[in-house]
């Protein structure tokens, strides 16, 4: 897989560049600023820029679990009219991410075919790989940020003043059971698929699976209690969950070797991606035919490039989870119990 050295995009495998001893380490993000209502810094001192309608653009992949983050989000927030979309094609070329159609992304870069192309406008000696999902400022012709975890709470708060969207995934009374569940998550199952589907030992395959499937059955108890992860609210940590169930019979079974079980043999989990998948907004973020093609389209993995026709499988179906208690989403004036 290709990445840009000094601006200078080349033909390098990024995924050995993550390698340590046999096993997958995911390379940091590095464009880190925020927006606010008023354009005040970010919870951490990030430089802040003021929410506007269709200043902001969000580049992404239905491919990638990280960038459906941000599409979720986007859906669930009410902001499909504010942020602009552009989808870029599901299988990484020698290009990079690349789009079908040149895509707008503002008055000072010309029209783009590849996302590399922001990365050096930001910053003509970046050095690393290009990822989405990218939160691109239209105006200024730069990147905002580039990780997700980041882009989901921007999404979730910055624009309400605008939307009059008031639902919040990420709410003050909720925040440490959050952040507890996504801490877990997203070293074991989020990236842990991936740690399983790099991994050059058998060994750093066999910790992954591991952990990939330990994380599984520890959900599966707790969701065949709980409506949602953090209880009985929708919150963002259901978000960054779901991208990776979504996938995994479609994808990670198969590709990345992570076939102990299949999602589908977990009555509990399979009913939760189903109850999110049918929420209004979310199907239109999920694309199978992508998830597909993108996965198995990873040379080094699946050197034919054959895509399955299968799993045959549906979300469309009753999800049982009415009987457990749930109150949806988080308003201002909801209250924990």
């Amino acid at each position: 897989m290709p990445q840009l050295i000094d601006g200078k995009w080349v033909n390098d495998d990024v995924a050995a560049n993550e390698m340590k001893n046999g096993s997958f380490h995911r390379e940091p993000t590095k464009f880190r600023n925020w927006i606010t209502a008023d354009g005040a810094s970010g919870p951490d001192g990030q430089l802040g820029l003021v929410a506007e309608p269709g200043r902001y653009q969000l580049f992404v992949s239905y491919l990638c679990p990280w960038a459906s983050r941000t599409l979720m989000m986007r859906s669930l927030k009410g902001l499909k009219d504010v942020i602009r979309l552009s989808v870029a094609e599901p299988r990484i070329g020698d290009n990079g991410w690349e789009f079908t159609e040149p895509q707008d992304a503002g008055p000072t870069l010309k029209p783009i075919r590849f996302l590399h192309e922001l990365y050096t406008a930001s910053d003509m000696h970046y050095s690393g790989k290009v990822s989405v999902p990218v939160l691109w400022d239209r105006k200024n012709g730069v990147i905002v940020n580039n990780e997700s975890a980041d882009i989901i709470r921007i999404l979730n708060t910055a624009f309400n003043g605008i939307t009059g969207n008031s639902h919040d995934f990420y709410p003050e009374p909720l925040r440490a059971e959050i952040d507890r569940w996504n801490a877990l998550i997203y070293d074991t199952l989020n990236n842990g698929v991936y740690r399983a589907g790099f991994a050059k030992t058998q060994a750093a395959y066999e910790a992954a699976v591991t952990d990939v499937f330990s994380t599984l059955d520890t959900l599966e108890a707790h969701l065949g209690k709980n409506r949602y992860v953090a209880g009985k609210w929708l919150t963002e940590a259901d978000i960054r969950l779901f991208v990776t169930l979504v996938r995994f019979d479609a994808a990670y079974h198969g590709a990345f070797k992570c076939n102990i079980r299949r999602l589908s043999d977990y009555p509990a989990l399979s009913g939760y991606v189903r109850e999110i998948f049918q929420w209004p907004g979310i199907a239109e973020t999920v694309r199978i035919d992508h998830i597909k093609a993108g996965y198995y389209g990873i040379r080094h993995i699946n050197p034919t490039g054959i895509v399955p026709l299968g799993p045959d499988q549906s979300f469309d179906g009753p999800h049982g989870r009415h009987a457990l208690s749930g109150n949806g989403i988080w308003r201002p004036t909801s209250k924990a119990a």
